[in-house]
């Protein structure tokens, strides 16, 4: 039987949108268990580390070099025979940090049935046949766009941008704005789906605005930025603030200049995340992330459907068809952590406002527990699951345990945890900001909340 708690050595992925050498986390993360043939180059952008059995980039682990898809493969108790059943005897998650530089693209990630349809016809640029619902939480300060926005900001956009409503058309803006106006929030199902066909039909006709078109609005809308400053889209209306919209197309522009996704911001939330908030995004949710260190946890899948803001393949067509529509602040896709009941902090942990905070998002494949250790010797112990967990190490060095196995664990250092273990993280340096030892825990049980057994 392989012991249940494994050491992990995890790969970077080398993107443009990546941060630059050691300014990247995913990067120093990486190097932290890397072998030998890793260093970190210092003009070379860092985007992903993965943690997971994921083809793509398995984890493996340090000490043996074998993958940890081969070891749950033939170790199936470390998954429980329940995650193993269902999800195919690998990690139901794929856990990640991303350290974004500049935008990724406008993206979504299409939903179970759609991503077996796309696998099928295409696997080349869709690679896996599952879905991908996922969660960000901030490690720095974060900001992207997530969602369309509530419809009543979108059109007042359509009319305050003399550039945007060119490319969407003046009838087709008219119809937006005659459809939604008076039922921007209405809960009425016949409203709903009247405002999302009138969404989908601006936005559609935003998407495939012809090459010409979009370099003369690009031109109007650049002018207005640089010259309008806090009085740029009226002023950003009631929910956004001018100045910090025209610094964006200004900022967007010069990493991806010319492109639609310039014009795609005005239909969807600009979000800013601290340290620590977080959001949840369902399959077929639209977003592009933009700047940032974040961690992220999502289903097993690689498959991102694109169509702007990047020099990878684009598919506006699947993009326009398969997004739900949905509207509304970005309030309602900010999650709100909670305590974590299934751990227990000894007295050094709780005399040092110690926490242990549970993100949970409504779906089975995972959820991700934060704890923070600000005192030498503070100890917590997590109850057993029924369930894989990944942990990593963002900040500071202490020891994991599982059962008589101890090992040091510090900034950058990832370990597996199997199924009914007994799991104790213990800190060995003080925070001089009050958080000396911090590890993120991605895991899954079936039953959605962990269960003592």
């Amino acid at each position: 039987m392989q012991v249940p708690l494994i050491q992990l050595q995890c790969g970077v992925n080398s993107y443009d949108w990546g941060k630059i050498g050691k300014s990247s986390a995913a990067a120093k993360f990486a190097a932290a268990t890397a072998s030998s043939d890793f260093s970190i180059q210092e003009e070379k952008p860092y985007a992903e580390l993965w943690m997971g059995t994921h083809p793509s980039l398995p984890s493996k682990d340090l000490e043996t070099q074998g993958t940890l898809l081969d070891i749950v493969q033939d170790n199936q108790a470390l998954l429980s025979k329940d995650i193993a059943d269902r999800y195919g005897n690998k990690l139901p998650f794929l856990f990640k940090v991303l350290s974004i530089n500049k935008a990724l693209s406008i993206q979504a990630h299409p939903n179970k049935k759609l991503a077996e349809q796309l696998h099928a016809k295409d696997p080349k640029n869709y690679p896996d046949d599952n879905h991908k619902p996922e969660m960000t939480i901030a490690v720095t300060p974060f900001d992207g766009l997530c969602g369309f926005r509530p419809l009543a900001e979108i059109s007042h956009f359509l009319r305050n941008i003399p550039s945007l409503r060119k490319l969407v058309g003046g009838e087709e803006a008219e119809n937006f704005e005659s459809t939604v106006k008076g039922q921007e929030t209405s809960d009425k199902e016949e409203d709903q789906i009247a405002n999302k066909k009138a969404l989908q039909s601006a936005f559609t006709k935003l998407m495939n605005a012809e090459k010409n078109t979009l370099a003369s609005a690009t031109e109007e809308l650049l002018q207005a930025a640089k010259s309008e400053g806090a009085s740029f889209a009226g002023s950003g209306g009631p929910s956004n603030d001018g100045q910090e919209l025209a610094d964006l197309v200004i900022r967007l522009n010069s990493q991806f200049p010319g492109d639609i996704g310039l014009f795609v911001q005005f239909f969807l939330n600009y979000v800013k995340l601290d340290i620590g908030e977080a959001m949840f995004l369902k399959a077929d949710d639209i977003h592009a992330y933009l700047s940032g260190d974040i961690i992220e946890c999502m289903a097993s899948s690689d498959n991102v459907v694109r169509a702007g803001f990047t020099p990878k393949f684009k598919d506006v067509d699947t993009l326009t068809t398969m997004l739900t529509y949905s509207y509304a602040p970005i309030s309602e896709q900010k999650m709100s952590p909670v305590d974590y009941p299934y751990a227990t902090l000894d007295a050094k942990a709780y005399s040092s406002n110690s926490s242990v905070i549970l993100y949970d998002p409504p779906i089975p494949e995972f959820a991700v527990v934060r704890t923070a250790l600000n005192k030498s010797g503070a100890k917590a112990t997590f109850d057993p699951i029924q369930g894989p967990s990944i942990v990593l190490c963002t900040k500071g060095k202490g020891t994991i345990s599982v059962g008589p196995k101890k090992e040091m664990i510090e900034e950058g250092y990832v370990f597996f945890v199997g199924a009914t273990a007994e799991l104790v993280l213990e800190s060995e340096i003080d925070g001089d900001d009050g958080e000396g030892f911090v590890t993120f825990k991605a895991f899954c049980e079936l039953s959605g909340h962990e269960q003592k057994l």
